[in-house]
């Protein structure tokens, strides 16, 4: 057998028996979940006179060197160096192994030995990484004698998907060089293996280029810290030395550190340099690179001018002498084409190229860029928008609206990662925003990351290859700080490792309840402000047609608590029912639930109503249709029985861009007592409550008698997330019910209209 590398031999002589209890029935702690584990029964002792002797090839000493910090930080002694003691740690480095990925490891623990066995360095590193894990189990540690009782196991691992990502945008909000590589640590330990570096965008450009020195000296700075506050203002940018200037770059020396201590973790970072749109700052600073040729009016790049070309080149080139990855990400999202329909050298370029318009137009720069890069070894990724007009073969795809850009660029034949901020987007809110710091908007608890999978089942074997992994994405328009970001990553990044890592039949949502809180309590040890998981208890509906009833299942993302919950809406009490299985309503109730531990209740208390109501399954008919990006589910959506939740993009909250004006048909003429619909506001993504709601009924669909009329109370200019019930009660017979409210501004999102 042909050995790439030297053997390590890592050699433990127990001079003193290990004092720490027998650990009974153990249950391993690590994320991600590996493959495959199988416990052989029988424990591994490591103690305070372990003995070390290494014997390895220089670059795969970093594994090694891990696991002796390791033991170090939590024993606070070393490992002893030495030699002549039997072999009990042993590094295997051998090409020839087959384990179905350059990643893959095999670690096996016996009552004499450890071994961990892989073909490449990285996979030794994602070893040391599962068996770091284990030490820092307080289950299998003693403090008073600093000795572990490992449990004898045999595991065998290996990623899902190549591409396990994660994305920080530093220019809205601009992080420190340690915090960067703190994140970095962080990956490495849940084995994620891509950082996407967002560097430049409106808000401030971040990568010194030699070049072009007034990006940083001017584009890097502006006039105001808070992004949004600087957005709504006047979004000039400034210098360092500015009076109350806010801002920051790295340097080149900076960048290349970066990119060594990751690629020291096997991490890869992807630049991301912003084109055509979302070049504020550029444009701004070198006005004569967009259409208006005058600083402050857009932020797209001037395609049919050369020296845009000249420009672009020229930052990549040095981006590219920077960052050895493979893909060089170039945005491509959200570039407004007002601009280029009025500038006479857009035209003139999409007259000569025999384009057919402005996507056309934008196209044609993505190819232009992609061939230079591929021209230089490197591949172009970017954001789905880079579909629009037609893509180039080479270039890879991003899909973060939703996941209809990732499905047709795998049916096209590109290789996808897919990010849809369903499910990937960390400036969501994780619990209730009344409980949270201020966000863009949206709801993803940890739990909706981890139900996530990559592969859309509209996808056949051979266009799934083409799905390279997926990536968790953290914009920072409401993130000003560190402390914020962490918080906002941590534990949700958690769930993203497994998603990517662990096999989808291995996946155990309760398992993993049970796994996270664990971690928590290690991501604070080390320091990060992690956030510990909400006391919410989360009321899961069905609508049961056939027994004319509503099921109502309570669940909390915490690990097997006691839930004790009402059917009055009265605060839950120590003598409250006990939450055992599915609640079942036939007419409407308020739920409040809470959590209770040693007949303590939480201070969070959970309340939703839940109606079976009259206009149930009726038909609804529209004067003006609903959102084709918000359709919920469609027709039937307004009276299907299901409310929506924090977040106006769960599939419950229908959309409108026009007054809702809709008519529901009650097939024959019944008592009408009361028409209920509710609103959502949130007023950064652009969402309003009505002006007013109005009802009214009519026995025969053409003469209407307006039933009441309410006017809406809530402000719009304020920034938190709203949810109103319009309710009108009268007595009233009648078999068609109209519904009207007046859009005041953007979207008006509606869940259901509750008619008793």
């Amino acid at each position: 057998m042909k050995i790439k590398n030297l053997v390590v031999l890592l050699s433990i002589c127990m001079l003193f028996s290990c004092t720490a209890q027998k650990v009974q029935n153990p249950s391993l702690n690590i994320i991600p979940l590996p493959e495959k584990v199988s416990f052989t029964g029988g424990e591994f002792c490591l103690n305070e006179e372990t003995f070390l002797q290494l014997a390895i090839a220089k670059e795969d000493v970093g594994s090694v060197m891990l696991l002796h910090t390791m033991v170090s930080e939590i024993a606070g002694y070393d490992l002893i160096m030495g030699s002549g003691f039997p072999t009990m740690i042993k590094f295997t480095l051998d090409t020839t192994l087959k384990l179905g990925s350059e990643e893959a490891y095999q670690l096996k623990i016996t009552p004499q030995e450890i071994i961990i066995s892989a073909g490449e360095s990285v996979g030794l590193f994602y070893g040391v990484q599962t068996l770091g894990q284990m030490l820092t189990d307080p289950q299998f540690y003693d403090a008073e004698s600093k000795s572990w009782r490992l449990p004898t196991v045999e595991i065998t691992d290996k990623p899902s998907f190549s591409y396990r990502g994660l994305h920080l945008d530093v220019s809205r909000h601009f992080y420190s060089k340690e915090f960067v590589m703190k994140c970095l640590d962080i990956m490495a330990e849940y084995k994620l293996n891509k950082f996407h570096w967002h560097l430049t965008d409106a808000a401030g450009w971040r990568i010194e280029i030699k070049k072009y020195p007034e990006l940083t000296e001017r584009a890097a700075w502006r006039s105001e810290k808070d992004c949004m506050t600087w957005w709504k203002g006047d979004r000039k940018y400034a210098t360092a030395e500015t009076e109350g200037a806010y801002g920051g770059f790295y340097t080149q020396e900076e960048i290349r550190e970066v990119v060594a201590y990751a690629a020291q973790r096997h991490i890869t970072v992807i630049p991301e340099i912003e084109m055509p749109g979302h070049s504020e700052e550029v444009v701004s600073i070198y006005p004569h690179l967009g259409c208006y040729g005058e600083p402050y009016r857009n932020g797209e790049f001037c395609i049919g001018n050369e020296e845009t070309f000249e420009f672009v080149e020229n930052v990549l080139t040095e981006v590219m002498e920077l960052f050895p990855s493979e893909f060089i990400h170039i945005g491509g999202d959200e570039a407004s084409k007002a601009a280029w329909r009025k500038c006479a050298k857009c035209q003139r370029r999409i007259k000569r190229e025999k384009l057919k318009d402005e996507e056309e137009l934008q196209s044609y720069m993505i190819s232009r860029v992609g061939k230079f890069l591929e021209s230089k070894g490197r591949k172009l990724l970017g954001w789905d928008e880079i579909l629009e007009g037609g893509l180039a073969k080479a270039a890879t795809v991003m899909s973060w609206r939703g996941e209809a850009g990732g499905i047709k660029s795998a049916k096209m034949g590109h290789d996808v990662i897919m990010t849809p901020g369903s499910h990937c987007y960390f400036d969501s809110y994780q619990a209730d925003p009344k409980t949270q710091p201020l966000a863009i908007g949206g709801f993803l608890p940890y739990l909706k990351v981890y139900s996530y999978h990559p592969v859309p089942a509209e996808l056949n074997t051979e266009e799934a290859k083409h799905i390279l992994g997926a990536q968790a994405n953290l914009w920072t328009e409401y993130v000003p700080t560190a402390v914020h970001a962490e918080y906002m990553l941590f534990p949700r990044l958690l769930s993203l490792a497994e998603v990517v890592w662990t096999p989808r039949e291995q996946k155990d949502a309760e398992d993993f309840k049970r796994r996270i809180a664990h971690h928590i309590e290690i991501l604070k040890n080390k320091g990060v402000n992690v956030f510990t998981l909400s006391d919410r208890v989360d009321m899961l509906m069905e609508v049961d047609t056939i027994n004319k009833q509503v099921k109502v299942v309570l669940e909390s993302e915490k690990y097997q608590p006691e839930i004790r919950y009402t059917l009055d809406g009265s605060v839950p009490s120590s003598s409250s029912m006990i939450y055992k299985d599915t609640i079942c309503m036939t007419d409407s109730a308020s739920v409040s639930a809470a959590l209770f531990v040693k007949d303590r209740s939480s201070e969070t208390v959970s309340t939703e109503r839940f109606d079976y109501h009259k206009g149930i399954g009726k038909k609804v008919n529209y004067t003006h249709m609903y959102s084709g990006s918000y359709p919920a589910a469609g027709m039937t959506t307004l009276t299907d029985g299901y409310r929506g939740g924090l977040t106006y993009g769960d599939g419950r909250w229908q959309g409108f861009l026009k007054h809702l004006d809709i008519v529901i048909d009650m097939e024959e003429v019944l008592d009408i007592n009361s028409v209920s619909v509710k609103f959502m506001q949130l007023t950064g993504p652009g969402v309003y409550m009505p002006k007013y709601v109005s009802v009214s009924i009519s026995e025969n669909g053409d003469d209407f008698q307006e039933m009441g009329q309410i006017k809406n109370t809530i402000p719009n200019n304020k920034p938190d997330l709203f949810l109103k019930d319009f309710k009108i009660s009268f007595k009233k017979t009648g078999r068609y019910i109209r519904v009207f409210a007046a859009k005041q501004s953007g979207f008006m999102f509606v869940d259901e209209v509750v008619i008793y």
